[in-house]
């Protein structure tokens, strides 16, 4: 897909968010939003996977899990633009019975979906589980994941880095959204964690920075050449530098729209700042 059919998806995919947390006055805009042109690239470009005939095993394809599961609004809208489960169910986002929870869960069967990732720290574990069960398989498919970095204060995830590292997990890519912000304020005030760079190549990691993490060419000569350096002896992170928010003015530059929904008047805003490129649900 081009880079302009991707900025199209980018716009659309922003559209979905904003509606989809309205709807219910419930779910987590903010880091959807700056997560958005990386999920899409990965999703529309790069990832390796067949949204029409999706199994758990995922065995011969690339998998992706979302360890920061809040950010569930741009990950349902990725699946559904890309064809795992209808751009219709969209609209059931949080509601009762539905099988789009506020965070992604596996027992109602949503397509797309491998892991529940409601509790944060866990997607690096889990995901290392999975890239070593395909070198045991020999299924050269890479494994890739989405953690926010605000998430790195959860010391579960320092444990699977030096494991990956420990155990030469060369076929896993984890990105970090670098927005520097959570919901109680950016991340230096909650709880500074330093150089990211500097933390990831002492635990042994190939690192990668992504100066501008909204930006589709950089995101997309970022990943491959994340997948040029796999199968080395090291597992890959991509430090994606974001802008919370991004492509909504009013959300942008403030954590305060970590988990708020727009009101009535905020999402005609919205709506108008982006494009309807694919048709909204």
């Amino acid at each position: 897909m081009s880079q302009q059919n991707l900025q199209a998806v980018v716009s659309q995919v922003r559209r979905d968010i904003v509606r989809m947390v309205h709807a219910v006055n419930s779910g987590h805009p903010g880091g959807s939003l700056g997560c958005t042109e990386y999920l899409v690239s990965l999703y529309f470009k790069h990832l390796n996977h067949n949204s029409q005939e999706f199994s758990m095993n995922g065995i011969g394809e690339d998998l992706f899990f979302l360890s920061n599961g809040h950010i569930s609004p741009v990950f349902y809208s990725v699946l559904a633009r890309s064809g795992y489960f209808p751009v219709s169910e969209l609209a059931t986002f949080r509601k009762l019975n539905t099988r789009l929870q506020g965070h992604p869960t596996t027992h109602e069967g949503l397509e797309g979906i491998r892991i529940a990732s409601g509790s944060l720290g866990q997607g690096m574990s889990v995901a290392i589980g999975a890239a070593e069960a395909k070198k045991l398989n020999n299924d050269s498919s890479l494994v890739f994941t989405l953690h926010g970095d605000g998430e790195l204060q959860e010391g579960q995830v320092w444990e699977a880095a030096m494991y990956a590292s420990a155990k030469k997990i060369d076929n896993l890519i984890s990105a970090i959204d670098v927005n520097e912000k959570q919901i109680d304020g950016t991340t230096d005030d909650v709880l500074a964690m330093g150089s990211l760079r500097a933390k990831f190549e002492a635990f042994g990691w190939d690192v990668l920075d992504v100066e501008n993490g909204n930006d589709l060419d950089a995101i997309d000569q970022a990943i491959t050449l994340a997948k040029e350096k796999t199968g080395k002896g090291k597992p890959i992170c991509l430090l994606l530098h974001t802008e919370m928010g991004n492509g909504i003015d009013f959300m942008m530059g403030t954590h305060k729209w970590h988990g708020v929904a727009p009101n009535d008047a905020q999402l005609v805003s919205a709506l108008a700042q982006n494009e309807e490129t694919l048709g909204d649900y």
